[in-house]
């Protein structure tokens, strides 16, 4: 508790290019670029499979993919091909990262969606695309939201591995205090990234109760 009280407390780490509110800043650039490219990727991927059932293998894969991805193995790699000198070494691990949860819950949402409400909709003339994004979006909607969420709560935790390549955010606090035996800046730079995933996870699950509409989520066929 003193090293928190610490390491909160001193001014050196609120003003200056190395203060929290700095890192913060960067900490979320990595994280709600690295989301946005992932939802962009992910999200229309989810929707494609799951409403025309092809390509089914593409999820199984970005499943399983999201259980193996070596982050920092390939943020190293990527560095050592492109180098420092722009974002996108950060970037392509952390959507690799974040794209496997979108797609899967995407996917899932639109395929667990109750047959009948889906052969409703045909019945009353719509077209495909006006069934899927008018009919079977709504009704998936819970599960999107999800996979969103835990992209996100995933990115902001892993976003810390940028600091391992002389990158910025707020890794730099905990890579920075162990090369240097500076542990307050180590605990303080955890909690730190542990409260940003935490405020993340209760804006997304706000998000979905403000979007999404009281039982819906019944629709959802139960496999």
């Amino acid at each position: 508790m003193n090293w928190l009280i610490d390491f909160f407390g001193d001014p050196a780490n609120w003003s200056g290019p190395g203060a929290i509110p700095v890192r913060l800043l960067e900490h979320l650039g990595f994280s709600a670029a690295a989301l946005v490219l992932a939802a962009l990727i992910g999200i229309p991927l989810g929707l494609l499979i799951g409403h025309t059932g092809k390509g089914s293998l593409i999820v199984v894969v970005s499943a399983n993919l999201a259980r193996a991805l070596p982050t920092l193995g390939l943020l190293v790699l990527i560095v050592l091909l492109l180098g420092t000198a722009s974002i996108w070494p950060v970037l392509i691990p952390l959507v690799a990262l974040a794209v496997p949860p979108i797609l899967v819950n995407t996917f899932e949402g639109i395929r667990g969606v109750d047959p009948e409400l889906r052969d409703a909709a045909y019945g009353m003339g719509l077209r495909g695309p006006q069934v899927l994004f008018k009919v079977l979006v709504p009704v998936a909607l819970p599960l999107v939201m999800l996979g969103l969420r835990l992209a996100a709560v995933q990115v902001v935790a892993t976003a810390a591995v940028a600091a391992y390549v002389g990158l910025g955010g707020l890794g730099r606090y905990i890579i920075d205090g162990l090369a240097t035996q500076d542990y307050e800046s180590v605990v303080g730079g955890s909690v730190l990234i542990v409260g940003f995933a935490l405020a993340v996870q209760g804006l997304f699950t706000l998000a979905q109760k403000v979007m999404v509409s009281p039982g819906v989520s019944q629709r959802l066929r139960v496999r």
